[in-house]
């Protein structure tokens, strides 16, 4: 059961039952470099309904958010009550042989397709658990108020937090780049949503700026409605449940112990992911070639006793991000320490795949199905790579088909 959150950089401690722990304590606008993340008193939780096809109550024993609730006195039953209230539509996602991979590749290919989940990707889990504890918050009475949330994004995130935010009546802004499609932003002031571009101030400028509007909003009292680790913790806690779920779905399988591909942007996905499926599987995370910072960042880790104290050095924004896959053009990748941390326990390795590997990756997928964006399809690039390059084992592996084609 989860019993708190420590931070991986300055290790400072923060209870369960404590509200709003979205970063650690000790971060400062001087010092923004800190990750907080759970902590488990490795006691399982034996609970009703364990057999339930939502995620959220399945396997709520092991998440911050059930934990959250009881903590601050709810009972198992108003606890269950308020995941279906708030995310009733979350179901888990399928975990089989994908035919069309496996003839590519020449060996057993399980898809893990996120095509078909909440908002069409995977961001809506992430969401889900900041909803959840604001949720908690506002039905023990320790949220009185609602702030605005806010998100950066141009893509399946922000579709996903205006999902979730809508379905709660939850006012919310979303900073995005200047070229995001003008069709996209429609859609998304269907859900009433508040979008802002964000332009560079100019050519020389390391960053992202719709980041650094978000962060401005937060500082000035939005709730970070954020995918990413650093901003707010509290997406890596559903965000394991694909992880859970892939766990589950493979045990008695061949792919029990299959190394997993999965692309990073921002790096949730894959460092909550390799948390969720533990250290059975090895997790190897897959970049484009025009836009590779995790890369980088873990060749430099490597030389360094406690990387986390050096997170300026290691992790520094690329400069002209580009690749047919959008979404995981991320500058940097904000939850690099996550995955370093994974990796460590998991094993694995980092693939920087051409950008002929992520457009073939593409074609080959929409193939044979699900429809999947060029992101969604990312992580099939970096199994390419390794065929192409003779890196295959003979057993299985497993992919992560992340978001929906639009």
């Amino acid at each position: 059961m989860i019993v708190g959150l420590r931070c991986a950089v300055c290790f400072a401690e923060v209870d369960i039952g404590q509200p709003f722990t979205w970063t650690c304590p000790r971060a400062s606008t001087n010092d923004p470099h800190h990750l907080l993340q759970f902590v488990d008193d490795d006691v399982d939780t034996v609970l009703d309904l364990a057999d339930d096809p939502n995620p959220f109550v399945r396997y709520r024993g092991r998440s911050a958010w059930w934990a959250f609730a009881r903590a601050r006195g709810l009972s198992d039953e108003q606890s269950v009550h308020l995941a279906r209230s708030i995310a009733g539509e979350f179901e888990i996602t399928p975990c089989e042989i994908h035919d069309g991979l496996s003839a590519a590749a020449g060996i057993t290919v399980f898809a893990k397709n996120e095509t078909c989940g909440v908002g069409g990707s995977h961001k809506a889990r992430h969401l889900a658990g900041i909803m959840l504890h604001l949720a908690v918050a506002e039905q023990v009475g320790v949220l009185t108020k609602r702030a605005p949330l806010a998100i950066s994004s141009c893509g399946n995130a922000a579709l996903a937090a205006a999902v979730v935010a809508s379905g709660q009546s939850w006012p919310l802004d979303v900073f995005v780049p200047t070229w995001m499609d003008a069709a996209f932003g429609d859609a998304l002031r269907d859900f009433g949503v508040g979008i802002h571009r964000c332009e560079r101030a100019g050519d020389g400028d390391a960053g992202d700026p719709a980041m650094a509007a978000f962060t401005a909003a937060v500082a000035n009292g939005a709730i970070p409605f954020s995918v990413q680790g650093p901003a707010n913790a509290w997406c890596l806690d559903t965000g394991r449940s694909i992880g859970w779920e892939i766990e589950e779905q493979l045990a008695t399988t061949e792919a029990a112990l299959a190394p997993i591909y999965v692309q990073v942007g921002g790096g949730a996905l894959a460092s909550s992911l390799g948390r969720g499926v533990g250290p059975t599987h090895e997790i190897r995370v897959v970049q484009a070639e025009g836009c590779a910072p995790l890369d980088r960042a873990l060749h430099s880790a490597e030389r360094l006793v406690d990387p986390g104290r050096h997170w300026s050095q290691i992790m520094r924004p690329w400069d002209n991000p580009h690749s047919l896959a959008d979404g995981i053009l991320d500058d940097e990748t904000y939850d690099w320490l996550g995955i370093y941390e994974v990796m460590k326990l998991n094993g694995g390795r980092s693939i920087v795949a051409s950008e002929a590997d992520i457009e073939r990756a593409y074609d080959l997928v929409n193939a044979t199905g699900p429809a999947t964006s060029a992101t969604g399809a990312a992580g099939v690039a970096g199994l390419l790579s390794d065929s192409d390059a003779g890196r295959l084992e003979s057993g299985p592996v497993v992919v992560v088909l992340s978001g929906v084609a639009r």
